[in-house]
């Protein structure tokens, strides 16, 4: 019977040193050792990650109009514009620096944000009107999301590329109805630039179909 006793606590000891317990996070570096990447600062993040990180955070933010939550995410230094259509105008897109957006944000103050297609009229609206029924005119939240590349194409002029060529973007794009032949689409794409090292937000630009 000890023989027996003995025989299975061997091979138990055995089996113990073939399969260790293992960590379902631990992963080889590159000198061949063996790391614990339990803490997302050891994680490797891909840029298309935190883009899409990135961008999910801001839509929330502005389906939520939680507008003190939106103004975290604007560039430091370059602040940010807004473009009514796809083509990004610099001398007439409304453009405020992060500290202008915390100033006017909460108040009722009207500003001239572009010129609507079809009729001409100029577009006015506080920032929280224009945040609300504009920018989110459509549930994006809902949208198909791309990075760096375009789903909505219209007959507006796409300059986005051109203003910023190294900048990356997310596309937020509600496909059209087809009872509309589908050119009732809109789309919200989320422009970022690096700024010591994180992606800030440094234009938001609506696209649509236009006459």
């Amino acid at each position: 019977m000890k023989k027996i006793f003995f025989s299975i606590l061997i091979l138990s000891m055995l089996a113990c040193k073939k399969n260790p317990e293992k960590f379902v996070n631990d992963t080889k570096d590159s000198s061949g050792q063996t790391t614990d990447n339990t803490s997302n600062t050891n994680l490797p993040i891909k840029k298309e990650e935190s883009l899409k990180s990135l961008n999910e955070a801001i839509i929330l933010s502005l389906k939520e109009k939680n507008y003190n939550k939106f103004v975290q995410y604007i560039h430091p230094e370059k602040g940010v514009r807004f473009s009514m259509y796809a083509f990004v105008n610099q001398a007439e897109d409304k453009k405020f620096s992060k500290a202008d957006f915390i100033k006017y944000q909460p108040t009722k103050t009207i500003f001239t944000w572009g010129v609507l297609d079809g009729s001409g009229d100029l577009y006015k609206a506080t920032i929280n009107d224009y945040l609300g029924k504009w920018v989110y005119a459509k549930d994006f939240a809902t949208g198909q999301v791309s990075i760096n590349e375009f789903q909505g194409s219209g007959n507006s002029l796409n300059n986005l590329k051109q203003i910023y060529p190294k900048a990356d973007f997310t596309e937020n794009f509600i496909k059209g109805s087809k009872a509309n032949a589908e050119m009732d689409w809109k789309c919200l794409r989320l422009v970022f630039e690096k700024f010591q090292g994180k992606y800030y937000l440094v234009a938001v630009i609506n696209d649509q179909w236009t006459i």
